[in-house]
């Protein structure tokens, strides 16, 4: 509390991100290592935030901290080019199947700001389209129905966008084929890009349904519009290709971060080299960053995309297998005490929805208990387990978890659960 109070004298809110607030006051984490956090007062957490999707390996790292101390002797920002980003580049272009061409930057919000604005350079168009609930970063053109943050306090229209910014920004339902085509009907000669989460993960998680993605390639390719997966979080979290990979759809772009990083700031853009041969200085389509590329992030980047190479045979089934694990003992549990919940799991990730309805969508999600979420969320805080505060976010499985970590969680998910169910219907 002392923290608090010291910290909203100085920060809006007291954080330096909304989705890190709750209430009565977020904890204070002190250090961390492995599936665990340790907050100020040395209480212990079992961790399925791994910041927000980042930490796919856990904190702290070894092998992450060992290229990193061997860098920094070296320098920390050169402001010139250096080999590292050409290994780290030709790395990410060979895990990623559309990344022919790409250019480093510092977060997801420029990743996918910069990705726009190539497509828009390249097709010479200005309308995009977006999902309802889809976050792509907190830059104007898509802070227009946006999840994560934006979702949770209820603000998706932030003040201070102008509504001239996001007139050419159309937004559609996740998941309706017939929204798509109808509107590409209307203003498919218009449209430079469709940017899209290949998995909806910042209003909970959704999943594609079955041939979504391929119709989103099939349309766009058939009006010449820049398809653009934003996997910030979904790249290398479902599979060392992303989304991609996991689906076998190619787009013409697509965003990077979170993982890409190592838990380090680093994101990047990129595509055919086609779109990414228009930006400067070999084109007109204008992106620079001071931090771009910067040797101590790529050297992060380059420790786990080379860990990941070498042993995804064994981390991604693991990974699965533990958010399987996950999802299953809360739906059982969740029956068990009579609680109407939709769970979701993929790859490495997982969420409950308290409804009784499926959900496909951002409008199918608004159905959903906060309340009740809320109520999950603090019991499981008690027993030393930490989730994102948020019902419009997602879990994370690392590969540090551990199977005494499940047992534990599983464990408190059951009180957590019980706990809303008496909630819901008090004695």
């Amino acid at each position: 509390m002392t923290l608090y109070e010291r910290a909203k004298k100085t920060l809006p809110g007291g954080v330096n991100s909304p989705v890190r607030a709750f209430d009565p006051y977020p904890f204070f984490v002190e250090c961390a290592q492995g599936s665990k956090l340790y907050d100020a007062d040395g209480k212990k957490y079992v961790d399925y935030c791994m910041a927000y999707g980042a930490l796919l390996l856990g904190h702290a790292n070894k092998e992450i901290l060992e290229a990193v101390k061997a860098q920094l002797p070296k320098g920390t920002l050169y402001g010139t080019p250096t080999e590292l980003e050409i290994q780290f580049a030709e790395a990410i272009s060979k895990a990623s199947p559309c990344m022919e061409m790409m250019r480093l930057v510092s977060t997801g919000t420029e990743a996918t700001m910069h990705a726009i604005r190539a497509a828009r350079g390249y097709t010479n168009r200005k309308k995009i389209i977006k999902f309802d609930g889809c976050f792509h970063g907190s830059h104007d053109n898509v802070l227009v129905k946006a999840g994560s943050g934006a979702t949770t306090f209820g603000a998706p229209n932030s003040l201070g966008v102008p509504q001239e910014t996001t007139q050419n920004t159309l937004v559609l339902p996740y998941n309706d084929v017939d929204a798509l085509e109808s509107t590409f009907k209307a203003e498919g000669a218009s449209l430079a890009a469709v940017i899209v989460e290949p998995v909806m993960a910042n209003v909970g998680l959704i999943l594609p349904k079955k041939g979504y993605l391929e119709s989103l390639r099939k349309i766009t390719s058939q009006y010449g519009t820049v398809l653009i997966f934003d996997e910030i979080i979904s790249g290398f979290r479902l599979s060392l290709g992303g989304a991609q990979e996991y689906f076998g759809v190619k787009p013409d772009m697509a965003t990077l971060g979170k993982v890409l990083g190592g838990g380090f700031p680093l994101a990047a853009f990129g595509g055919k080299k086609e779109i990414m041969q228009n930006i400067s200085p070999v084109g007109k389509v204008y992106q620079a960053g001071t931090f771009s590329g910067n040797p101590v992030s790529a050297a992060a980047g380059m420790a786990i995309l080379d860990y990941l190479s070498k042993n995804q045979s064994q981390i991604y089934p693991k990974l699965e297998r533990c958010a399987s694990e996950l999802r299953k003992a809360l739906a059982d549990q969740a029956s068990a005490h009579k609680l109407s919940v939709q769970v979701y799991s993929i790859a490495s990730l997982y969420q409950i929805f308290f409804t009784a309805q499926d959900i496909t969508d951002y409008a199918c999600a608004k159905h959903s208990d906060p309340a009740l979420f809320s109520v999950y969320f603090h019991e499981l805080l008690k027993q030393g387990v930490f989730i994102p505060p948020s019902q419009y976010e997602t879990c994370f499985v690392s590969a540090a978890h551990t199977e005494d970590d499940l047992k534990f969680t599983i464990e408190a998910f059951d009180r957590a659960l019980f706990a809303a169910s008496k909630t819901r219907n008090p004695p």
